[in-house]
C-alpha cells in the first residue's frame, strides 16, 4: 500500500523542523506545519542532528527483522546527503498524533506498509533538514545558498566547509520553506543501492542489540500465566500449595478476566516450574471442544450455504449456469489448517511503575493499540503509559492483534501483584503454540467450466473461514456488506479475466482466536487460485505460463505488472527449456499488498518418491526498490516461511486441546529444506509497495504445481506431509 498525497498536503499535516543549540530536529510541529524550534518546544522529530554532526533518524515503525530501520534511514539520509556510516536510528516513542502510520491512522507496523506509507514522509523530513542546514551555512559564510553543496554530512562553498553539527544552532533560527526540493531519481546514491549495509546488522551480530527478552529493570519479577487448556475456558478455582515451597516462587494470583492464573517468581525458569505445580479448575461451557476432523467437516458443510456473495459482475446463479453449460469442468476442494505464527522470540514484555504511570518495554508492533489497552486495564490515561520499543525477534503478525493480548495480560499481572513491582510477562513457545492466535482454518470448493478451446466460461468458488475482523474495532471500517475482505482477498479480487465468476463466503464460528498471519487471506486464497488455474491449463492442454498470460491480457496496470513478473520469472527459470529426468517445475503469480510476485519452483523426486525443492526463481515488482538487498532478503524469507507452512505445519485439536507443543511437532523449515532462491527485482518508477509479505502467497502453489509436474499428484489438503507427500 502507498499513501497518496501531494507534497504540500503532506507538509501541512506531517512535517516540522526544530532545533536547539545542540541538535536540529525535523518532525511534526504542534500546529501541523513545517516549523523550526527547540527541543523544549515539544516538537516531534523524524531527524535529529547533534552538535557533533551525528544524524539520528527516528523510526516510527519498529524492527522485527524486516529491514525497516535501514529503509527509513535510507530515505532521510538520501535527501539529507548524509554520510551513511555516521547515521544512526532509534525507535520513536508511542504517540499516535506524531508517529501514526498514515494508512492506519494510529502508530503501528504491519500490512507491509512501513516503507510504502513513509516514503514521502521521510524523504520530506530529510529534505527539510538539508534546506535549513544549507541556508544556515550560507548565512554564516555570507554566500548564496545556491553555492552551497552537501556531500556525506559536510557542507561546502568555495574554500569553506563544515560538518552538519557546526550549523544546527543557526539553522534553529530559520523559517523553513513550505516545500523543500526533493531529489530526482537520477540523483539517488542511497535509494536503490544494492550494496548499502543494513543498520541493524552490526548490533545483532555483536550482541548489543536489545530485544524485549533482554530487558531487565530493578526489582523486576517474572510472570507466566496458567491458561485454560481449551479456547474459551474460564478459571473457576486454583490451588497453589504445591508451588508455595518451591525455590524462587513469589506468588500466584487469579487474573481479573478469569483467563488464568498469573504465577510470579524470581526467574522465568522458577515461574515455569511453579506453574507446573499449580492445579486449576475450568468452566468449559463456552469453550471449543471439537477435534480437527469435526472442524473440517463443519467447514465443508458451510460451503453448501455461503451467507455472503462477493465479486463484481458475478453471482451464484450465473456462474452455476455457465459451468453447467460448459464443454468440460474442473473441480477441486481445499482444506487449509490453522497455522501458528511461531516467531523465534516468544511473546514477552515488561511493565514497570513510573512516577506518573507505567512504562512498557516491548518489541512493540502496534503502540497505537498497546498504549490505550494498558491504560484501560490499569485505569490510567493513555498519556500515563510510556512505551519503550526495542527489537523484536520476529512476529509475522502475532505481536499486533486487536486485543493487544499479551500487553493486557502483563498489565493485569502487574495490577494483581499490587501495581508497585515491575513485572516481566513471558510466554513460552508452548504457551503460544497451544493458546495464541492462528491463521484461520479455511475450506475452499470450486467448479470451473471450460469451452471447447479450453477457455474459462464460468467459475463458482466458495470459501468457509472464521472472520479475523468481525467482533473487533476493525469491523466497521474493513467489513463491508457482511464480508470480511481478509477472508476472500486474492480470490474475489483476482485480476485474471474470468467471466461469470462468483465467490461465496461463510463465516465459521469457534472460540479459537484467529489473526492475520504473514500475507493474511492471500496465504490460502493464492494457493487455491493458482492450483485451480494450473488444473484448468492442464484440462485445456495448454502450457501453464501461456494459459496465465492469456488470462492477464488487456489493459490496466495490475495485469501489465502481473504479466511482467510472470514473464520474467519464467524466463529466468528457463521455463521453456527441458528439465532433467526426475525433475519438474511449477509456477504461481499473485498480487498482494500492492506488490506483484511470480515464483517458479523446481523440484526433484528421488527413487523412494521423496520430494526435494531444488530452486525457487522469484520476480517481484514492488515499485521503487529503496533497498534491493532488503527486498531480496524479504522475498527469500517470505518464500521460506510459505514453503515450511505448506510442507509440514498445522495446528490440530483433540477434544478442543491443541496437540502441538513446540518445534519438534510444529516443525519449521530446516536449512536442508531451503532451496536455492534467485530473486529478480523489476525496475520501476512507481511508488514503493510492500515486500514483507508478498513473497509468501505464491510459494505454496508454485511448489504444489511443481509436485504435480513431477508426480502427477495434486495436493489440495494441507499440510503436504499429511496428504502423503514425503520430503527428502
Amino acid at each position: 500500500m502507498t499513501a497518496q498525497t501531494s507534497r504540500r498536503t503532506f507538509l501541512k499535516g506531517a512535517v516540522a523542523a526544530g532545533t536547539t543549540a545542540a541538535a536540529l530536529m525535523v518532525g511534526f510541529g504542534p500546529k501541523g506545519l513545517l516549523a523550526a524550534g527547540t527541543e523544549t518546544a515539544q516538537l516531534n522529530p523524524f531527524v535529529r542532528i547533534s552538535a557533533d554532526g551525528t544524524v539520528s533518524v527516528i523510526a516510527k515503525h519498529f524492527e522485527m527483522g524486516q529491514g525497516t530501520t535501514t529503509g527509513l534511514t535510507t530515505l532521510v539520509a538520501e535527501e539529507l546527503d548524509a554520510d551513511w556510516p555516521a547515521v544512526q536510528v532509534e525507535f520513536a516513542p508511542a504517540d499516535d498524533k506524531r508517529y501514526a502510520n498514515l494508512l492506519f491512522g494510529s502508530q503501528g507496523t504491519g500490512g507491509s506498509t512501513a516503507i510504502a506509507n513513509s516514503y514521502m514522509q521521510y524523504r520530506q523530513a530529510g529534505a527539510a533538514a538539508r534546506n535549513l542546514l544549507v541556508r544556515a551555512a550560507a548565512e554564516a559564510w555570507g554566500v548564496s545558498p545556491d553555492s552551497v553543496t552537501v556531500e556525506k554530512s559536510r557542507l561546502s562553498s568555495g574554500s569553506r566547509s563544515g560538518h552538519f553539527g557546526e550549523f544546527v544552532a543557526k539553522a534553529a533560527t530559520l523559517e523553513p520553506i513550505a516545500e523543500p526540493k526533493l531529489k530526482t531519481p537520477d540523483r539517488f546514491r542511497l535509494i536503490g543501492n544494492a550494496k548499502l549495509p543494513r543498520k541493524d546488522s552490526d548490533a545483532k551480530t555483536n550482541g548489543t542489540a536489545v530485544f524485549a527478552m533482554d530487558v531487565k529493570v530493578p526489582g523486576m519479577v517474572y510472570a507466566v500465566v496458567l491458561r485454560s487448556p481449551k479456547f474459551g475456558g474460564k478459571l473457576t478455582s486454583f490451588d497453589a500449595n504445591g508451588a508455595s515451597a518451591m525455590s524462587g516462587f513469589v506468588d500466584a494470583k487469579a487474573m481479573p478476566d478469569k483467563s488464568g492464573v498469573a504465577v510470579f517468581a524470581k526467574s522465568t525458569w522458577a515461574a515455569l516450574r511453579a506453574r507446573e505445580a499449580i492445579t486449576a479448575a475450568w468452566d468449559f461451557s463456552k469453550a471449543e471442544t471439537r477435534s480437527t476432523a469435526d472442524m473440517i467437516a463443519d467447514h465443508k458443510a458451510l460451503l453448501d450455504k455461503p451467507a455472503y456473495q462477493t465479486r463484481h459482475g458475478g453471482d451464484f446463479k450465473a456462474s452455476a449456469q455457465a459451468v453447467a453449460k460448459a464443454a468440460s469442468t474442473v473441480e477441486a476442494a481445499f482444506i487449509f489448517p490453522n497455522l501458528a505464527h511461531a516467531p523465534m522470540e516468544p511473546l514477552n514484555c515488561v511493565v514497570e511503575p513510573t512516577s506518573t504511570g507505567v512504562r512498557v518495554h516491548d518489541g512493540c508492533q502496534f503502540p497505537g493499540l498497546a498504549k490505550p489497552t494498558v491504560a484501560a486495564v490499569l485505569d490510567l490515561k493513555p498519556e500515563q503509559v510510556e512505551i519503550n520499543t526495542v527489537y523484536a525477534g520476529g512476529s509475522f503478525g502475532r505481536r499486533a492483534n486487536p486485543t493487544s493480548d499479551y500487553h493486557a495480560q502483563a498489565a493485569m499481572a502487574f495490577a494483581v501483584l499490587g501495581g508497585k513491582t515491575a513485572v516481566k510477562l513471558v510466554w513460552s513457545r508452548e504457551d503460544d503454540l497451544a493458546g495464541g492466535y492462528y491463521r484461520p482454518m479455511a475450506a475452499h470448493r470450486a467448479r470451473i467450466g471450460l469451452d471447447d478451446n479450453g477457455q474459462i466460461v464460468g467459475w463458482n468458488h466458495r470459501i468457509a473461514a472464521k472472520s479475523i475482523l468481525k467482533g473487533t474495532f476493525f469491523e466497521s471500517a474493513l467489513v463491508k456488506n457482511g464480508i470480511d475482505e481478509t477472508s476472500v482477498e486474492g480470490t474475489a479480487d483476482t485480476h485474471y479475466a474470468i467471466p461469470a465468476m462468483s465467490v461465496g463466503l461463510a463465516d465459521a464460528q469457534s472460540p479459537v482466536s484467529v489473526l492475520w498471519w504473514r500475507s493474511v487471506g492471500h496465504s490460502h486464497n493464492a494457493y487455491a487460485m493458482e492450483v485451480l488455474v494450473d488444473m484448468a491449463a492442464e484440462k485445456a492442454g495448454k502450457d501453464p505460463v501461456t494459459y496465465r498470460l492469456d488470462l492477464l491480457k488487456g489493459d490496466g496496470k495490475d495485469r501489465q505488472r502481473l504479466r511482467g513478473v510472470l514473464e520474467l520469472a519464467a524466463k529466468k527459470a528457463g521455463w521453456n527449456t527441458p528439465v532433467a529426468a526426475g525433475r519438474g517445475r511449477g509456477i504461481a503469480v499473485h498480487k498482494s499488498f500492492n506488490s506483484y510476485v511470480a515464483e517458479v519452483a523446481e523440484v526433484s523426486v528421488n527413487p523412494d518418491g521423496a520430494i526435494k525443492i531444488e530452486k525457487i526463481t522469484c520476480a517481484v515488482d514492488c515499485g521503487i526498490a529503496v533497498n534491493p538487498d532488503v527486498i531480496r532478503a524479504q522475498m527469500e524469507g517470505g518464500i521460506g516461511y510459505g514453503l515450511g507452512a505448506v510442507m509440514r505445519n498445522q495446528i490440530t485439536f483433540a477434544d478442543g486441546v491443541v496437540e502441538q507443543e513446540n518445534f519438534p511437532d510444529y516443525e519449521p523449515l530446516r536449512i536442508s529444506d531451503m532451496p536455492d532462491i534467485d530473486v529478480h527485482i523489476v525496475p520501476s518508477a512507481e511508488p514503493p509497495t510492500g515486500v514483507g509479505e508478498p513473497g509468501t502467497p505464491p510459494a505454496g502453489p508454485a511448489l504444489a504445481n511443481a509436485i504435480f509436474a513431477v508426480t502427477g499428484k495434486r495436493v489440495t489438503s494441507l499440510p503436504m506431509t499429511a496428504a502423503g507427500i514425503e520430503f527428502a
